[in-house]
């Protein structure tokens, strides 16, 4: 096995897993259960404890499947925003996520890289079309762009998700650059066979 592209994983000081509280170590027990290790955001986030322990139950509120928003296209707006802000710990964390959700490491890299040329339908090119509005140039976003995603067969709860998953992930980028977050080399090797 290769050893490690680099160590750091962030600017700032990363707690001992040991001085935590109780709660954020049972974070850290499921993540190694459920994956196989502790994703770098928990360990980088873990510098503001109580943050954490607020920002990681946002998160799971937010990718819960709806009806017409499932698992993977809460994971494609994950990626087009981190895309469009240029964040790499989001790009590969949820690339990985995505090639998970989609069973289709292709199709997976080429929504992450570039949504717009994956052959996505229109319902779904427009949720990432608004995501990405929202990120780059929100003083623009408009109830028409609301109104195009109900007329897409979104719920009013959908239509929110959407802003909301897009706001969130336009937060943990700009927390994962200003703290200079590194992918867990993991990460990269997930989920690449379909």
């Amino acid at each position: 096995m290769n050893e490690p592209i680099q160590d750091r994983i962030s600017w700032f000081p990363v707690p001992p897993e040991d001085e935590l509280p109780d709660n954020l170590r049972g974070l850290f027990r499921k993540a190694r259960e459920r994956v196989g290790f502790v994703p770098n955001v928990f360990r980088v986030f873990s510098f503001r404890p109580e943050r954490l322990s607020a920002w990681f139950a946002h998160y799971k509120q937010l990718h819960e499947p709806t009806t017409n928003l499932n698992t993977a296209e809460r994971e494609m707006i994950a990626v087009a925003v981190s895309m469009a802000n240029g964040c790499l710990y989001c790009l590969v964390a949820h690339g990985a996520a995505l090639r998970e959700a989609l069973g289709d490491p292709v199709r997976a890299d080429r929504i992450t890289l570039d949504y717009r040329r994956a052959g996505l339908d229109e319902r779904m090119t427009a949720v990432l079309d608004f995501a990405v509005k929202l990120t780059r140039s929100p003083v623009e976003c408009s109830e028409n762009d609301l109104n195009r995603l109900r007329g897409l067969g979104l719920t009013e709860e959908e239509v929110w998700d959407v802003a909301e998953i897009a706001a969130m992930y336009n937060f943990t980028n700009r927390m994962a650059s200003a703290t200079g977050m590194i992918p867990n080399d993991e990460y990269h090797r997930l989920h690449r066979s379909s």
